[in-house]
């Protein structure tokens, strides 16, 4: 195995498929193969995803010069970098077997944990396509704008925060 694949979060879920997978047995083995075959179909669903992210990823980390993206977004760019970082998390599409290999590529890459904490949160709060597609028709656009005015400011917030604690010496990993 590849360094870095038996994480603690990896050997968690192992544990819980192993074990939902003998329950599932123990109520009967056509009940095992049901789940195999949801899993088979999840697996053809997500994959077409993951590998346009890994893609992704992989591109960045070799296209995008180290030290522009430490000067545009590195751990000294302030809010100049937390600014780029949430403009390009809102506008960036995609689901999280997209944006996380994204993410890791841009940290790799040489972008701070504020801007890369900005961006995580902007694409989480200010997903514009999905505003645009889902919650602006469904929930309508004076509640949108309400909540988008509130949420704007907190991918600036939460890159500042993160990256003082970083600092501090408060990272868990």
């Amino acid at each position: 195995m590849r360094k870095g694949m038996l994480t603690p979060s990896f050997l968690v879920m192992f544990v819980l498929a192993a074990a939902m997978t003998v329950l599932a047995w123990y109520r009967g083995p056509s009940v095992a193969r049901e789940g195999f075959s949801a899993a088979w179909g999840l697996f053809w669903f997500i994959m077409p995803n993951l590998v346009v992210g890994l893609i992704l990823g992989g591109m960045i980390q070799v296209l995008l010069p180290r030290e522009l993206v430490a000067h545009w977004a590195g751990e000294e760019s302030g809010l100049r970098g937390l600014a780029i970082a949430t403009v390009a998390g809102a506008i960036t599409p995609g689901g999280p077997f997209v944006q996380f290999p994204v993410v890791a590529s841009l940290w790799k890459a040489g972008t701070g944990i504020g801007p890369i904490t900005a961006y995580v949160s902007a694409w989480s709060l200010l997903g514009f396509q999905r505003i645009l597609v889902y919650e602006g028709p469904i929930l309508g656009w004076r509640f949108v704008l309400t909540r988008i005015a509130v949420a704007l400011m907190m991918p600036i917030v939460a890159g500042y925060a993160t990256a003082w604690l970083f600092r501090k010496g408060l990272q868990y990993f």
